[in-house]
């Protein structure tokens, strides 16, 4: 298969996991509200783990290559502040899109940097591709309650745009591998500006929504998730 048309398919497979993941919350049904809240928090700790294992394993390093300590650590804070910003004007207007904001903030640039490895010939692309995909589903099933219980919004309405949404999948995917695979120190800002971002919104926005008064499942959902970041750093790497 064309190498461009793999990423484009890969890249909107792993995009296509956040629908699932939100067609998973809606099927969702427990009976004992105990063990709902106990579920829910632990799949948003998973998400939590996941982010965190994609900007300390993947976005971080990949970005800081290419860049000096100096401006890979402007890039850095210069995320954080500006995502600080949106997460501000966002809650002023009652919305909470911040697990939107960092699903996507983790699945663009990754889907970018999935484009630009397939360009240069890279063969973990469909391990690469999972572990996005993987990634994406705890992400899509706390975006679409967190968006349900605050927006009022229709199931039907959000996984269709969850499903809209996958298109960032292809064309991150074709502007990694076209465009931004000659310009490192670009794609590397990229990754960093991003992963400022995502740990702003993970410790603002998500973990706060983790802890349960005598539970310990969350906490070792946010471990798990982090998991899965290091196995796929080490099998990919």
């Amino acid at each position: 298969m064309n190498p461009l048309t793999l990423a484009l398919l890969l890249s909107l497979a792993a995009g296509l996991s956040m629908a699932v993941g939100a067609l998973i919350a809606v099927k969702e049904r427990i009976a004992r509200d105990w063990l709902r809240q106990e579920v829910r928090h632990t799949v948003i700790a998973f998400g939590g783990g996941a982010l965190l294992a994609a900007v300390a394993l993947v976005l971080v390093p990949e970005g800081a290559k290419h860049h000096t300590p100096l401006s890979a650590t402007l890039l850095f804070m210069g995320g954080g502040i500006v995502f600080m910003l949106i997460d501000r004007a966002l809650a002023a207007k009652g919305g909470a899109m911040s697990q939107l904001l960092a699903m996507l903030l983790d699945f663009v640039p990754e889907a970018i940097a999935l484009g630009a490895a397939l360009a240069v010939g890279v063969g973990q692309a469909y391990l690469l591709a999972f572990l996005i995909g993987l990634q994406n589903l705890p992400e899509g099933f706390n975006a679409y309650r967190e968006i349900r219980d605050s927006e009022g919004l229709a199931p039907a309405k959000i996984i269709l745009a969850f499903t809209g949404l996958a298109i960032l999948g292809p064309i991150s995917a074709w502007l990694g591998f076209a465009v931004l695979v000659d310009m490192p120190i670009i794609l590397g800002g990229i990754m960093l500006f991003a992963s400022g971002g995502i740990l702003y919104l993970v410790f603002q926005d998500i973990a706060p929504q983790v802890p349960l008064t005598r539970a310990w499942a969350p906490s070792q959902g946010a471990v798990a998730g982090f998991a899965l970041g290091l196995v796929g750093h080490l099998l990919v790497g």
